[in-house]
């Protein structure tokens, strides 16, 4: 693996991202992957790692998260503005076209990019989201989003991880501790809190919360489709994943046991499955 920075911009003038590059930088076979709204690229190191040998894999820093740049304009941290992140990110990776795989929120990135006329991509993967997501999904969001604790010791901030990311399924300790290892900051006061820039709520929290519906959005995706779904998951609901697939031929569904919102596809099984349909897929 090997981190890189990139220089991209927004109404508030430019700022740095930071990704991860694993495999060969000549392979023009690129994935890359897009992390949820709290999280950073490093939830995808396991899967990167195995996946690298048959394909390069990009995983990449949104701005106010991880290794990248704060944004100044807080009311920047929205769709428009991760869309020209990631097209920074797929124009620095050479390659015409890419797969995506993208985890809740990186994953309706994905769908924005591959809905687009002359889409950079080629097959799409969705983690646990979809074309609706439910008020309900929302609101259990937002009871977290920008709430960051301070907490004096490693032990409890683990702890509060393995609390707001239950849904992420039955993880090792060692996966735990990765999460916290990326997933933390120390403070002025030198309290510890998430690594990411609580102001990234602005955005989410600025209007009230409804359903969000993107069916007309899906419908015009005619990219092949992995959609991969936690079995209790609230923010995919059965119901509409099966209608994914009963809307489009070219996708596929997986369910993910014991596991809610957001599978953290760090297990062999999750991470083979993933590499079995990108190698089967035209």
């Amino acid at each position: 693996m090997k981190t890189h920075y990139i220089t991209s911009c927004s109404i508030g003038g430019l700022h740095k991202l930071a990704y991860s590059s694993w495999g060969d930088n000549d392979n023009p076979n690129v994935l890359i992957c897009s992390h949820g709204l709290t999280r950073n690229r490093h939830d995808f190191d396991l899967l990167a790692e195995k996946l690298s040998s048959k394909r390069r894999v990009i995983c990449f820093d949104l701005p106010g998260r991880g290794e990248s740049d704060w944004l100044n304009n807080k009311m920047a941290y929205d769709y428009n503005q991760y869309t020209v992140d990631a097209l920074m990110v797929i124009a620095r990776s050479g390659a015409e076209t890419v797969d995506w795989l993208g985890t809740s929120m990186g994953g309706l990135l994905g769908m924005a990019l591959a809905s687009l006329n002359n889409s950079p991509i080629r097959k799409l993967i969705l983690n646990d989201v979809g074309p609706l997501v439910p008020k309900a999904a929302l609101l259990r969001i937002a009871d977290y989003v920008g709430q960051q604790p301070q907490v004096d010791t490693p032990a409890e901030l683990k702890a509060y991880i393995k609390t707001i990311y239950a849904g992420f399924g039955e993880l090792s300790d060692e996966q735990w501790q990765q999460m916290l290892q990326f997933g933390q900051r120390t403070l002025k006061n030198g309290k510890l809190t998430l690594n990411y820039d609580p102001d990234i709520s602005v955005v989410f929290k600025s209007k009230p919360l409804e359903d969000i519906d993107l069916w007309p959005l899906w419908a015009n995706i005619e990219q092949e489709t992995l959609v991969i779904r936690g079995e209790t998951s609230d923010l995919l609901q059965l119901a509409t994943a099966e209608k994914m697939l009963s809307s489009k031929p070219n996708a596929k569904l997986i369910n993910i046991p014991n596991t809610a919102h957001s599978p953290a596809l760090m297990n062999d099984t999750d991470i083979a499955q993933i590499e079995n349909w990108l190698d089967s897929t035209k």
